[in-house]
């Protein structure tokens, strides 16, 4: 069985090569059994020498396939073109920073062996904070009483994945990714063992606030319309409200004589509704935007330098582009 490792890198300089090298030993222990492995790296838009190193590596160990993107498309579009430039049996799908434990490749074939089509890690939230933990536990809780498929906490892009589940995962072509769903969407059968995860041992972590929030809101918005329901009933029960309280006003008015409603009242009213007009607004404006998005038909990335020769009929059918000259 050939077995893939995809990982994607963005200013990996100071760790790429001993991540190889803990992959690459993981490979030499698994050939005995009858797996080979490739080893797929994209280098999304990095602006350190991680392009330099992944093309020397290339030449000294042949089964090193790496993609170099025009600019840094995000880990969405890094983790798409793993999956379409990898052509292993399953591919693996690890960070390049080493906090996804490279020993646990053993486990996660054997459990693949046994009828699993994905084999998920699931790390524990040892070592985090408390803020983190209970506010990532709020998020889950919201998020799977809204959205169609079930995402679990502790649970993101580690996970070995089957050829057909691959295969799957390609033919969803939509623009606006959110590759966690996305996976959950496909299904076939899955199984989950926890890790404790490791402490990344160089640099900080790319992700920032701003990036968190949005990337929860994808998640929340992109596969189902039931923020847009909830608008509604929220428009149609302020409605209900506001209809209630013109008829108290009115009755009022006719049992008490005429009454000039307070300034706070007034204010506070017209003010609550403009804040719900906004909300209302913002949730539509979300899916007009990734309409908009998918409509342009733009490719999710552009190709600047890659060693993987041809382009197999499952690439031509995504949205890619080769800049090669």
């Amino acid at each position: 069985m050939l077995i893939s490792i995809v990982a994607p890198c963005f200013n990996e300089e100071d760790v790429i090569e001993r991540f190889h090298e803990a992959v690459q030993k993981v490979a030499e222990e698994l050939l005995p059994l009858g797996h080979d492995m490739e080893f797929v790296y994209v280098d999304d838009g990095s602006r350190d020498r991680t392009l330099l190193l992944l093309k020397q590596l290339a030449e000294m160990d042949a089964r090193v396939r790496y993609v170099s993107f025009s600019r840094n498309f995000g880990k969405e579009a890094a983790l798409l073109a793993g999956l379409r430039h990898a052509s292993g049996d399953a591919v693996i799908i690890m960070d390049a920073d080493l906090q996804h434990p490279p020993e646990l490749i053993h486990r996660m074939v054997e459990l693949h062996r046994e009828g699993h089509d994905q084999v998920i890690a699931k790390r524990t939230r040892t070592g985090d904070g408390m803020l983190r933990t209970v506010t990532a536990r709020l998020y889950y809780r919201l998020v799977n009483r809204l959205v169609d498929v079930e995402l679990m906490d502790g649970v993101g892009d580690f996970r070995l994945l089957s050829r057909r589940v691959v295969d799957s995962v390609l033919d969803l072509t939509e623009y606006n990714r959110f590759s966690k769903g996305l996976f959950a969407w496909v299904g076939f059968p899955s199984t989950t063992f926890e890790y404790e995860n490791a402490v990344r041992e160089h640099g900080r972590s790319s992700w920032t606030l701003r990036g968190l929030l949005n990337y929860g809101m994808d998640g929340l918005i992109s596969f189902n319309n039931r923020p847009l329901r909830a608008a509604l009933y929220l428009g149609m029960g302020l409605l209900l409200c506001t209809g209630l309280y013109t008829a108290w006003i009115v009755i009022a008015a006719l049992v008490n004589g005429v009454d000039t409603p307070g300034y706070v009242t007034i204010i506070t009213a017209v003010t609550a509704a403009a804040g719900m007009q906004m909300i209302m607004l913002g949730i539509i404006g979300e899916y007009t935007g990734r309409i908009y998005y998918e409509v342009k038909g733009r490719p999710h990335f552009l190709v600047k330098a890659t060693n993987v020769e041809g382009t197999p009929e499952r690439r031509a059918g995504g949205r890619t582009r080769d800049l090669i000259p």
